[in-house]
């Protein structure tokens, strides 16, 4: 067997593949693009989905890829295990319709066992298959040449995640020795068992069935191959370390945490687990900040929050006391930039934004532990244990880690509800699980679509009409010769002008005619094979295949999508020149009426960054830019500088967009030859829409005029009512609120007037109750904010007595009360509060000196003041 490093396995798998006549898929961004289905991407099989189940029909059938992914159903095992990730890398080869079980397993024993590749000893090959699958049986046993005792049947091989293609699957083991193992009778020493010794280091999957929506299962129109072989796994089998952390895809971190905490890492078992958790975490944070992800307290950003601090807390058994994590992004970055360079190319965001989210933390750990401190006094006078949701609420409201309660409760004498923390953390995922699709499996299988394969041309980038014979005509899924119904139907002609959705822009509308009938086109999609699919009604007469239409699109709609969509580029480019080059397009909208671009950045933008951002589009307008279009190979596109957006794929020759090289994108879409033509251009708003993702909606041309109009229509409204002229409304309103803040002042003068006359007769009302002198007030209409002010008077003036100040404003009442500091070991305003409050329906509480309340019955007044009187009558009493 060959001495390799991580990548160089890598390169090799993908070098085989391509020996194979395999086209290799580039790894995807880890956040989804066009799939909510999933939180990240966490297979490599997760970014095909779109050619397994039909929708798409890939250039070659034959695909290979190393896909990067996350998984965070097992985060609280990272660490403690020697093969669990959070980030992982998963190498795979697929077959979409073209070879199947045999040439699979093949492939894959060549690889594993040949000298040219790999060169595993065959002999300590295992491998496993689905009980009923002879054929896969056969294979292993007569083509590769194992013996029945190396092939195992388990019951479980059978891969099926729901609705769409699934399959029986075929393992892959590697004997690891004997020193692998253990004395442990319960441990399931045999290929397919929970051990060490034998290894799972390949999975074959043959996908050759159709999970029906009712649960049938159904032979699959074409049959499909799905592999996955993680890379850190294989890697230690083959640089014969006993974890995954061991090899050179992770020991660069840990030797840079060596340097940075001044520990070993095979110290002890506490720093071992430490070094784990940390560079596991530092990995995916890294990888998924890149890819456009950022810390939050929901979904995506919610896992790398609780990564990130994760490590911090292992961090502190490390003796790391400040920011960290952010000092390692380069290890990692330079460790994979060979294959993955997202990371290094954006090194500086990447660390800037682990620096933030690590100091937030730290600084919130204090605040949490503040919070313990009144959990542990609860427990202390209760049974000694700190419940499950107390637990859970630390953890999931201020990020203190569960095991961080754990070690407090222990050094305090007490327990923590475990069974009771893991109910409440299962109910979160259950809600976080129903707030996204219910299922993540592919869509059924669809043969029609996927069996046309006659060209269709768009001609539409100069044009919005065209004749064309129509092809196809598709209705519930079966094609027809002639369709005259009013039931929605799909058809392909052999070109159109119509653009189809992609890249954000809207798919033209239009009419669809010939003499024998007349089609409504309200939208359009691409098939499989690319064609463009025209979905609609007819409107009269009957369409007929291999007939003659005129096909017309929308002019006036296709003229302000243009506009709109060139708009988006010099947005995109004005964003970066204002912002950073870390903003990264995360989707867009270009329709008729407005354009809609969302973007990476951590921040909102203020008035004068967007006003920037607005000067800049408009001054590349006004200065008449051309718009060049040409197509080119990707890398010559590269070398031109064009700027792939965010979780596209493009092939191998590309579309690009230059506008006068001041933007120069690869885009499908469709645009004006000169900048001129879009007018003008006006941000109508920017907002958050997610952790780190900002929103801004724009109109162009005729729309910003119109916006503009509307506006100073308003202005000559507010100036009519101010009856000013409009050069001299923001001057009146400036008089306005200058005459407000003096009335207000007057107001306040008198107030203050009223109540000092009030104040000089409150001393009548002090009572006296057991040697303490207790003063009720109750006063009219004084907010809660006048009532702080006015009870500060009174105290002044009644500095030994215990003082219930209440007001009545509207259906609500307001309460302070004041007990001088000598009296306070016997009375608490917060216990008064407390007790006046329950007579109201409402609740209060504060300091043993003063505290604050309130209720709604007002009715109820006078026996609040009574609750009060009695309050201190017991407590005198020592009752």
């Amino acid at each position: 067997m060959k001495q390799l490093t991580g990548n160089e396995i890598r390169g090799l798998f993908l070098d085989y593949f391509k020996e194979k006549d395999h086209m290799v898929e580039p790894s995807a961004p880890l956040v989804p693009i066009d799939d909510d289905s999933l939180l990240w991407i966490n297979s490599g099989v997760a970014t095909l989905k779109k050619y397994f189940d039909g929708r798409v029909i890939p250039n070659n059938p034959k695909i290979v890829n190393a896909q990067k992914s996350i998984r965070t159903n097992d985060i609280e095992n990272v660490g403690f295990t020697a093969r669990h990730h959070t980030f992982f890398e998963m190498l795979g080869n697929f077959s979409i319709g073209d070879y199947f079980k045999k040439e699979s397993i093949e492939y894959a024993w060549e690889f594993l066992t040949s000298e040219k590749w790999i060169g595993f000893d065959p002999d300590l090959l295992y491998v496993t298959i689905h009980p009923e699958d002879e054929e896969a049986y056969q294979i292993w046993q007569d083509v590769i040449g194992l013996s029945p005792e190396r092939i195992i049947r388990i019951e479980g091989n059978f891969w099926d995640i729901g609705e769409g293609p699934c399959g029986p699957n075929s393992e892959i083991f590697y004997d690891r020795g004997p020193s692998y193992g253990t004395e442990d009778p319960e441990e399931e020493m045999y290929p397919g068992g929970e051990n060490e010794r034998y290894l799972e280091i390949w999975n074959l999957v043959f996908s050759e069935f159709n999970h029906n929506s009712d649960g049938t299962y159904t032979p699959l129109p074409k049959k499909n191959i799905d592999t996955g072989m993680g890379l850190e796994r294989v890697t230690s089998v083959i640089q014969d370390v006993r974890t995954n952390f061991d090899t050179d895809l992770f020991m660069p971190i840990i030797r840079e945490l060596e340097q940075l905490s001044e520990q070993k890492y095979d110290e002890n078992k506490v720093h071992d687990t430490a070094f784990k958790v940390i560079s596991d975490h530092i990995r995916t944070v890294s990888f998924a900040i890149a890819d456009g992800a950022l810390p939050s307290n929901e979904g995506r950003g919610y896992v790398l929050r609780r990564l990130i601090r994760r490590a911090v807390r292992f961090s502190k058994d490390l003796g790391l006391n400040e920011s960290f994590m952010y000092k390692l992004v380069d290890v990692v970055a330079e460790n994979m930039k060979e294959f993955y360079p997202v990371v290094s190319e954006k090194s500086d965001f990447v660390k800037e934004v682990i620096r933030k989210e690590e100091e937030r933390f730290l600084s919130t750990l204090d605040e949490g532990l503040k919070i313990y401190e009144e959990i542990k006094s609860r427990a202390e006078v209760g049974n000694g244990v700190i419940g499950g949701k107390d637990a859970f609420m630390l953890y999931d409201t201020y990020g203190f880690p569960y095991e961080l309660t754990v070690e407090y409760a222990e050094a305090d004498g007490l327990t923590v509800d475990e069974t009771g923390f893991k109910l409440a953390m299962e109910e979160q995922r259950e809600r976080a699980r129903k707030s996204r699709k219910s299922s993540e499996s592919m869509q059924v299988q669809s043969e029609t679509l996927s069996n046309i394969t006659d060209q269709s041309t768009f001609v539409g980038y100069g044009t919005t009409q065209s004749t064309g014979k129509l092809l196809h005509i598709v209705h519930n899924d079966q094609t027809h010769q002639s369709f005259d119904g009013e039931d929605e139907i799909e058809l392909i002609f052999d070109q159109t002008p119509f653009y189809a959705t992609s890249g954000g822009q809207v798919a033209d509308k239009g009419i669809i005619q010939s003499k024998s009938g007349t089609f409504e086109v309200n939208r359009v999609y691409k098939a499989p094979h690319n064609q463009h699919v025209h979905v609609g009604q007819i409107k009269a007469g009957t369409l007929s295949v291999g007939d003659t239409y005129e096909l017309t699109v929308e002019a006036d709609a296709r003229k302000n999508i243009t506009k709109n969509h060139t708009a988006t580029h010099l947005l995109h480019q004005a964003l970066k020149d204002v912002l950073g080059s870390h903003v990264n397009q995360a989707g867009s909208l270009v329709e008729k009426d407005r354009l809609r671009f969302d973007f990476s950045h951590l921040s909102g933008l203020s008035q004068e960054e967007l006003k920037t951002i607005e000067s800049i589009v408009n001054e590349k307008i006004f200065d008449n830019l051309n718009v060049v279009i040409e197509e080119m190979t990707i890398d010559q596109a590269k070398e031109k500088g064009a700027m792939a957006l965010f979780g596209e794929k493009y092939g191998d020759v590309v579309r690009v967009v230059d506008i006068d090289t001041y933007s120069i994108e690869l885009c499908g879409g469709i645009h004006v030859s000169n900048t001129a033509e879009i007018g003008l251009f006006k941000i109508l708003s920017e907002s958050g829409i997610g952790a780190g993702i900002r929103r801004i909606e724009a109109v162009t041309s005729q729309k910003a005029v119109q916006y503009y109009q509307e506006k100073e229509t308003k202005l000559n409204e507010v100036a009519d009512k101010l009856n000013v002229r409009e050069e001299n409304v923001l001057k009146r309103i400036e008089q306005l609120n200058k005459d407000k803040k003096t009335l207000e002042q007057e107001v306040k003068q008198l107030k203050q007037g009223l109540q000092n006359m009030n104040n000089s007769n409150i001393g009548d009302s002090i009572e006296e109750i057991e040697n303490i002198q207790f003063l009720p007030v109750t006063v009219d209409g004084v907010s809660a904010k006048d009532l702080r002010e006015m009870m500060d008077d009174i105290k002044s003036k009644y500095q030994s007595s215990v003082i219930a100040l209440v007001s009545v404003v509207d259906d609500k009442v307001s309460m302070i009360v004041t007990v001088p500091k000598s009296l306070t070991n016997t009375v608490k305003a917060g216990d008064i509060i407390k007790t006046m409050a329950e007579a109201l329906g409402g609740k209060g509480g504060g300091r043993p000196d003063m505290a604050q309340g309130g209720g709604t019955d007002i009715d109820k007044v006078p026996d609040a003041i009574n609750n009060a009187r009695n309050h201190i009558k017991y407590s005198q009493k020592g009752e």
